[in-house]
């Protein structure tokens, strides 16, 4: 049994932790709960620095393999694969911090705690943060975040390989310029359905390690200091046995932004009273005061240095080397051969073709003698990695993607086309200064690929350096700039044209839909992203990804950015037609599913066991993403929600028999006092390779197979 599920073997570690933390003075305790932890020489403690990053590879401290970002993760749809990634992720992790421990090295972002991963929920497009996440739906989320934690922890019976953490908990999807002072009003029933899931999996099914609280407050309370959501729920409903850990410098957010306490001390003390154990920040150092002053236990304060130990124990920085396998790990594994065949694999994997009228692609690269590349993300490093990213030794991009396969046979003629965002790329430029080299390149061209979007210096975190937009949010959803200008120009050219859009949101490319034959979404793919983008439009691999997110056609269809309720939110809620669904993806080749069988029409059981054959009736090999939905027929419920998948890969002409079960809380809802309620009466299960909305019927031509099931409430 895993360390991660092991209670005898946690309990003994807590049991050690106990007698070491007995042995402490009040100062030093205090000083263990800051993330900047200090040794206690006398102890035999090593510093150790809590605060790592790793949402799609080790992040800033120096080479590691940069994974696509987390939401192109997402549109794999394939939970077997996030763990192996995760696995990749926090092998480097332990390769980098064994040689770091040699050199003692104890500085920030290089010890095993991984602030990862991120499974808020993607609810509204203007998110800055949005791509660190896995998209708009709780089920896809909770899966994908418990297969995430389980890669990062490991399976040893001992020890914990790395130890992962969910954040941002919770109720926390924007706006970034007022999450320090913001209230978020959400019903108990949109917690338990939309916001709550992901997390709960992560700690109940995934046993993850740690918690990090939001920023904002949820219901008036905010979120690192909330009895709520850090006692009631978090440690009593869920059983949680982990840290707790507050996001960076939120804690002062307490009497600077909230204005819920009127001091320093105040805040650390409503903190630590309500389950924060470890203080991202410098604030804790106030609980020597709060504790003297009486306004904290140390008994309080025992515990949660006695969690942060306990964390510590399982990691087994305090045994020697040969009882750790893991501390065998060498550097070399990081940015190893291995590593980057992972990357590539990952980038193919991840690519979403959302249009291609008359089989446009894939093209043959023997049918051109000049192809042009156009546009602010053809050759943007920036635009490969996102967020929370490492340092790779090699970036491809689209053009190099493109200028590999082309060789010295075919031209390759770029331009910039503008710049992502400003109206000019020159400084002392005029407007739209590269509009004629646009001009030239498309004359001199047989076909265009046309590469635009966003990169992470118009979307991303509050105070992330370069934010050009709203404190990292999109103030809309169009083409930053004059990308779309360039793009017209383009197509006015009357050459064939491919569109890849770099972004890490849902972009509302309605004129593009309209008259480009080829549209990819390529997310930020990671630095091997541009050869898997090259391979994609020439037919060297075959797109697989669905959108973990809706693509809307405007940000007006949508309720205000601050409004919480998921009403007219996500597929899950909306009632207009996306542009693009959640769930659509195409591919070169065709999927037949049939033979469906039921083991019951009812819910007489624990579960609904689907079986169903699937063929590739294409001629390329290729991936499938088999979606099942569910429906509970009644007043005010959901549209059809995404309860099952499963990625099946085929050879031309091959055929498998799968099965996807559907556990009996597949059949529940939530009520208005956050308690999920299976009733009597019908739901609807949908089985396809997309939703059961009608935009994917247009989109494919292929309907989803539906089967009614008679749903009995338990006794």
């Amino acid at each position: 049994m895993e360390i991660a599920k092991n209670k005898e073997k946690a309990r003994e570690y807590r049991e050690k932790a106990k007698a070491l933390v007995s042995q402490m003075t009040l100062e030093e305790k205090v000083s263990q709960t800051l993330h900047q932890a200090p040794e206690i020489k006398r102890l035999g403690i090593k510093a150790y620095n809590w605060w790592n990053e790793a949402l799609h590879g080790v992040a800033r401290a120096g080479v590691a393999t940069v994974f696509p970002q987390a939401i192109g993760l997402a549109a794999t749809f394939d939970e077997d694969f996030i763990e192996k990634i995760a696995d990749a992720i926090s092998t480097e992790g332990r390769g980098k911090f064994n040689m770091q421990q040699q050199y003692e090295d104890y500085d920030i972002y290089k010890g095993l705690t991984f602030w990862s991963p991120n499974v808020n929920i993607f609810r509204d497009p203007r998110w800055g943060r949005g791509h660190e996440t896995f998209g708009e739906d709780p089920y896809l989320s909770s899966r994908l975040g418990v297969r995430f934690v389980e890669g990062i922890q490991g399976k040893d019976e001992n020890y914990l390989k790395a130890a992962a953490c969910a954040k941002h908990f919770a109720v926390h999807s924007g706006p970034e310029d007022i999450r320090h002072s913001f209230n978020a009003e959400v019903s108990k029933q949109d917690m338990y359905e939309t916001y709550l899931p992901a997390f709960q999996a992560c700690v109940q099914t995934g046993h993850v390690e740690a918690i990090m609280g939001a920023y904002n407050r949820t219901n008036g309370e905010p979120c690192c200091g909330s009895k709520t959501l850090l006692i009631d729920i978090l440690r009593k409903e869920w059983g949680f046995e982990g840290h707790v850990v507050s996001d960076c410098w939120a804690i002062k957010d307490f009497h600077e932004g909230h204005l819920v306490t009127a001091t320093p001390k105040e805040s650390v003390a409503m903190a630590m009273n309500n389950g924060c154990d470890l203080n991202c920040g410098n604030l804790f150092y106030y609980l020597t005061d709060a504790v003297k002053d009486g306004l904290v236990s140390e008994e309080r304060l025992d515990e949660a240095v006695i969690n942060l130990y306990t964390t510590r124990m399982k990691l087994g920085v305090f045994n020697q080397k040969e009882d750790n396998s893991y501390d065998h790990i060498p550097y070399t594994v990081v940015d190893s051969p291995d590593m980057q065949k992972l990357n590539k694999e990952a980038a193919d994997r991840s690519l979403v073709l959302l249009k291609n009228e008359n089989n446009m692609l894939p093209l043959s690269i023997k049918d051109y003698k000049t192809i042009g590349v156009i546009g602010p993300n053809a050759n943007n490093r920036k635009a490969l990695v996102g967020n929370y990213e490492g340092t790779a030794s090699r970036y491809w991009t689209i053009l190099e993607g493109i200028q590999e396969i082309a060789g010295d046979d075919v031209r390759v003629m770029t331009s910039e086309g503008c710049h992502l965002c400003r109206e000019k790329v020159g400084g002392l430029g005029m407007r739209n200064d590269r509009i004629s080299e646009v001009k030239g390149v498309c004359e001199a061209s047989d076909v265009i690929i046309a590469c635009m979007g966003l990169d992470s210096s118009l979307e991303g975190e509050e105070g992330d350096q370069g934010n050009e937009f709203a404190s990292g949010d999109k103030p809309n959803l169009n083409l930053p700039g004059l990308q779309q200008e360039v793009l017209e120009t383009i197509y006015a050219s009357g050459k064939p044209v491919v569109l890849v859009i770099l972004s890490g949101s849902a972009l509302a490319v309605n004129w593009a839909d309209e008259h480009i034959p080829a549209i990819i979404q390529g997310w930020y793919p990671g630095t091997q992203g541009g050869r898997s983008i090259a391979d994609a439009i020439f037919g060297y691999i075959n797109p697989q990804g669905k959108l973990p997110i809706t693509f809307y056609r405007s940000t007006e269809e949508l309720p205000e950015f601050t409004d919480y309720s998921m009403k007219g939110r996500t597929y899950r809620y909306m009632t207009q037609e996306a542009l693009y669904p959640f769930g659509y993806g195409l591919s070169y080749s065709n999927f037949d599913i049939k033979d469906v069988e039921f083991n019951s029409t009812g819910l007489e059981e624990d579960a609904v066991r689907i079986a169903f054959s699937i063929k590739n009736t294409g001629s390329m090999k290729g991936a499938e993403t088999v979606q099942v939905y569910v429906k509970v027929n009644g007043e005010n419920t959901p549209n059809p929600q995404l309860k099952g998948i499963k990625k099946v890969f085929l050879e031309p002409g091959e055929e498998k028999r799968e099965e996807i079960i559907l556990p009996r809380e597949a059949f529940g809802l939530y009520d208005e006092n956050g308690r999920l309620v299976i009733g009597n009466g019908k739901a609807v299960v949908y089985v396809g390779t997309h939703g059961p909305d009608s935009r994917s019927l247009k989109l494919t031509g292929v309907p989803v197979i539906e089967k009614v099931i008679d749903v009995v409430k338990v006794k």
